[in-house]
């Protein structure tokens, strides 16, 4: 498989385990496989909070799976810059909460490719909307 092709399967699929609703859990284990150990994630919120991987986990399990009865994440398009073993991707996903309120962010990722493999180094993103509208080169 060609790098952009490898990329496109890694963030095209990246909030599948993350799925949950009446009859299913979140596959956190799986969700970490895409990232490296000490990945930074960082929110829409705003001042912005620089989080690990393990303390997102927690937040979503500890505060968004308490709210929401039912979360899917989607990836619907993407950009990818790539130079030898790093790549930048711009990529914008559908998010359905509760099965019916639909919402949708632009996501910022860095990637480094090693031993082979492309993991998530940084992930941040924003949430879409009347003021920030998705770019049509991501739809």
């Amino acid at each position: 498989m060609t790098d952009e092709k490898e990329i496109r399967a890694l963030i095209g699929n990246h909030f599948e385990p993350m799925k949950w609703g009446e009859d299913s859990l979140p596959d956190w284990d799986k969700f970490r496989e895409d990232f490296l150990p000490d990945a930074i994630l960082c929110g829409a919120a705003r001042p912005v909070q620089v989080r690990t991987l393990e303390a997102f986990i927690d937040r979503m399990e500890n505060v968004a799976r308490k709210n929401l009865h039912s979360f899917e994440e989607h990836t619907r398009g993407m950009k990818i810059m790539r130079f030898g073993n790093i790549a930048v991707v711009l990529a914008m996903s559908e998010l359905t909460e509760n099965g019916t309120e639909n919402n949708y962010d632009i996501s910022g990722y860095l990637l480094v490719k090693s031993e082979g493999r492309w993991s998530i180094a940084a992930h941040a993103w924003d949430q879409a909307g009347h003021d920030k509208p998705v770019p049509e080169d991501l739809l």
